[in-house]
């Protein structure tokens, strides 16, 4: 039944492996490339649709109806709050203007042009 391999079957053999699991690779490889692509869109797609980051910052306090400081739209300090709300240059200046503190480490006051 079984007919002993010739010589030159082998090497045809070994060809069709390799082409099978080059394929299989290749396959592979497509699909990544396919999903680093798709992920590169979805991050370019979410950067474009990010609302604009607020040009001032005031932060409310707890009880929401006391104003506790003013901060610069890219300030970090009060990221973790929750109890920011964007503002108007004129806001900003006005609450400035109240004795409002000012955040140490944005430093609206002087970006707004306000030296006491």
């Amino acid at each position: 039944m079984n007919q002993p391999t010739s010589r030159p079957d082998m090497p045809r053999f070994a060809r069709r492996v390799v082409e099978q699991q080059t394929a299989r690779q290749l396959a592979l490889i497509d699909r990544w490339i396919a999903d680093e692509e798709r992920r590169e869109a979805e991050r370019r797609r979410g950067e474009e649709r990010r609302p604009t980051e607020p040009e001032w910052l005031i932060q409310y306090g707890l009880n929401r109806n006391n104003i506790d400081a003013i901060h610069v739209g890219g300030c970090r300090a009060p990221a973790k709050s929750g109890r920011c709300s964007p503002a108007t240059r004129q806001q900003a200046l006005d609450s400035l203007r109240r004795r409002v503190p000012a955040c140490p480490h944005c430093r609206p006051d002087t970006a707004l042009g306000i030296l006491d």
